[in-house]
C-alpha cells in the first residue's frame, strides 16, 4: 500500500455513541470519541429515543475524530455503523421520522407480543415460520403497538428501519438492512434469510407493511457511498462507502473475534449478551434463544438478559459508593452472598421469559443483611441469568472454548473472576473493550477490500487486527466454582418458585 488506509467505526447505543479510526497499516485504533444520548422513559415500560438525537451524536463523534492530529481524512476509505438492535424508526413517504423509536428495552408493547403470536396460532409455529418466537423488545411488536395506539402515525408509515439502517439512511440516503440486524425484528425468516409475509401480516393483514420493510443485502456489501452534503460537512472524499452494518452483537462478535464457531462472547452492559458463531442456523423449539444471522456470513446463536449492570449500577447508587468503592466492597463477600440471592429482573426479563418480572432480593436475615453481601449478590444475579443463557447455548449443541468479555463490567477484576467461576470456564478480554465499534470497523474495511480489492474472508481480518488482553485472562477456581455450582441450582428453583408471581 502507497498509503495507509482509514477506517470509521461508529457504535451507537442506548447510553450513548461511540466512534473509532482504525489503521490497516498499523493495525490499531488512531482515535476515539464519545457522547451521550438522552432517553424517553416512564414507569408503564416505554422507552424512546428521538432518531435525531443519534445523527447529532454521530455528528459530533466524526467530527471530533477526524480532528485528530494522526487521522488524515483524505485516507478515509469506508464506514460500518453498530447499532441498538430491535428499535422501530417509522418513516413516512418523505423519509422524515413520525415519532420517536421505540427501543430494544421498551417493555410496553408486550401486549402486543402476545397478539401476534396467538394470529400465527402458536409460539411453536412462530418458531417454525421464522426460527425465533416475537419476544418482548422485538420490532414486530412495536409495530403493532403503533397501529393500536397511535393509528394516525401508522397511517403514515412507509418505511420501517432499525437504528443502524436509520444512520446508515442518513450517511448515504439508502434504504437497506443486512441480515444480522433483520434477525431481530420477529418479521424476518433466519433460515431463508427473506422477510416473512406471514409475520408481517400478522401485524397488519392488510398487506401494507411489505411495502414498508427494506430491502435486504449481505454483510459484505456496502449500504451505498456517502451523500454529498456529508462528504461536504466533514470535508470527506466523496466516493467514501458505507458497509452494510448490523447490530450491536452482531458487530462486537466482529470486534471479538467470534468469526468461528468455538468462540463465545459474553457482554456484561446494560442488558448482558452471550452468543457463538455458527456456521448453521441454531434453532430452540423452546424459544429462549435467538436464532439471529451474524453479520460476518453465517449465524449468531444468542441469549439476552435485560437487567446486568443495571443491577449492580442501582445497588451502587442505593449506597452511594464510588464505582471503586463498590468493587472493593463485594469483593469482601464471600461466594454465595451468605445466602442472598437477587432475581434481578429490574427491567423485566427476556431470558426467561419474564417481560413484566420484578426484581427480587431473596434469603436477608439478620446477620447477612450487610451492604457487602448486597454488592456482591447484585453481581452474582446477573452472572447466574447469563449462566443460564450459557446452559441454554450448551444445550443446542454449543460448546464453549473461550469466553470472550466485554461491556462495562468485564473491566472488573472481580467480576471476571466471577463469571469464570460461575461458568466454570476460562475467560479473557479483548485487547480493545470497544468491540462493537471495532467490529464495525473492521466490516467496513472487509467491505472495502472486497469491493476494490478482491476477496478476503473477515475470519482473515479478525485473525490479524484481534488481540486478547492476556493480563485479564481468569481461570475458574474449582472449589469456588463448586459452591456456585449449587448457588445456581438454587437459583433455578427460586425462579421456578416464584415465577407465577413473577408472569405478572
Amino acid at each position: 500500500m502507497s498509503k495507509d488506509q482509514l477506517f470509521i467505526g461508529i457504535d451507537s447505543g442506548t447510553q450513548g455513541t461511540k466512534g473509532v479510526v482504525f489503521s490497516r497499516e498499523e493495525g490499531r485504533i488512531l482515535a476515539e470519541a464519545y457522547t451521550d444520548h438522552q432517553l424517553i422513559e416512564n414507569i408503564g415500560g416505554r422507552r424512546e429515543q428521538e432518531p435525531r438525537w443519534w445523527i447529532e451524536a454521530c455528528s459530533t463523534v466524526i467530527g471530533r475524530l477526524l480532528k485528530k492530529n494522526n487521522v488524515s481524512r483524505d485516507m478515509i476509505c469506508a464506514i460500518g455503523v453498530s447499532g441498538q438492535q430491535h428499535g422501530m424508526v417509522p418513516l413516512d413517504a418523505h423519509g422524515e421520522v413520525i415519532r420517536p423509536a421505540k427501543l430494544w428495552c421498551d417493555t410496553e408493547t408486550s401486549p402486543q407480543c402476545d397478539q401476534i403470536t396467538a394470529r400465527i396460532g402458536s409460539p411453536q409455529k412462530v418458531i417454525e415460520l421464522i426460527g425465533n418466537s416475537v419476544a418482548a423488545g422485538f420490532t414486530a411488536s412495536k409495530l403493532l403497538w403503533l397501529k393500536q395506539h397511535e393509528p394516525q402515525s401508522y397511517e403514515r408509515l412507509a418505511t420501517v428501519l432499525l437504528p443502524h439502517d436509520y444512520i446508515n439512511y442518513w450517511l448515504t440516503g439508502e434504504k437497506k438492512t443486512e441480515f444480522g440486524d433483520a434477525s431481530g425484528t420477529a418479521y424476518f425468516d433466519v433460515k431463508t434469510r427473506t422477510w416473512s409475509e406471514a409475520l408481517l401480516n400478522a401485524v397488519d393483514d392488510s398487506g401494507k407493511l411489505l411495502n414498508c420493510v427494506p430491502d435486504l443485502i449481505p454483510p459484505d456489501a456496502p449500504v451505498g457511498t456517502i451523500r454529498t452534503e456529508i462528504a461536504a460537512q466533514f470535508q470527506l472524499k466523496s466516493d467514501i462507502l458505507v458497509s452494510s452494518g448490523g447490530g450491536d452483537n452482531m458487530m462486537a462478535a466482529i470486534g471479538t473475534g467470534n468469526v468461528i464457531p468455538g468462540i463465545v462472547t459474553t457482554s456484561l452492559g446494560t442488558s448482558g449478551t452471550i452468543y457463538s458463531f455458527s456456521d448453521q442456523p441454531v434453532i430452540d423449539p423452546k424459544g429462549e434463544l435467538a436464532a439471529f444471522c451474524s453479520s460476518s456470513g453465517g449465524w449468531l446463536p444468542l441469549v439476552c438478559t435485560m437487567n446486568v449492570t443495571v443491577s449492580t449500577e442501582l445497588t451502587r447508587g442505593l449506597l452511594g459508593q464510588s464505582l471503586a468503592e463498590f468493587n472493593q466492597l463485594a469483593s469482601t463477600g464471600r461466594p454465595g452472598s451468605d445466602g442472598i440471592l437477587v432475581l434481578p429482573y429490574f427491567n423485566g426479563e427476556r431470558t426467561p421469559a419474564l417481560p413484566n418480572a420484578k426484581a427480587v432480593i431473596f434469603g436477608l436475615t439478620s446477620t447477612n443483611y450487610t451492604p457487602a453481601n448486597l454488592g456482591r449478590a447484585s453481581m452474582e444475579g446477573a452472572t447466574l441469568g447469563l449462566r443460564y443463557g450459557l446452559d441454554v447455548l450448551r444445550q443446542l449443541g454449543i460448546t464453549p472454548t473461550d469466553i470472550r468479555l466485554v461491556g462495562g463490567g468485564a473491566k472488573s477484576p472481580l467480576w471476571r473472576q466471577m463469571v469464570a467461576d460461575v461458568f466454570d470456564c476460562p475467560v479473557v478480554c479483548p485487547q480493545s473493550s470497544e468491540a462493537g465499534a471495532v467490529g464495525a470497523a473492521l466490516q467496513a474495511m472487509w467491505c472495502y477490500i472486497n469491493q476494490k480489492e478482491g476477496d478476503v474472508s473477515i475470519g482473515e481480518l479478525t485473525d490479524r487486527y484481534i488481540a486478547l488482553d492476556e493480563s485479564t485472562r481468569a481461570l475458574p477456581d474449582s472449589s469456588i466454582a463448586a459452591q456456585y455450582a449449587a448457588v445456581y441450582q438454587n437459583y433455578l428453583q427460586l425462579n421456578d418458585t416464584l415465577k407465577p408471581m413473577l408472569q405478572g
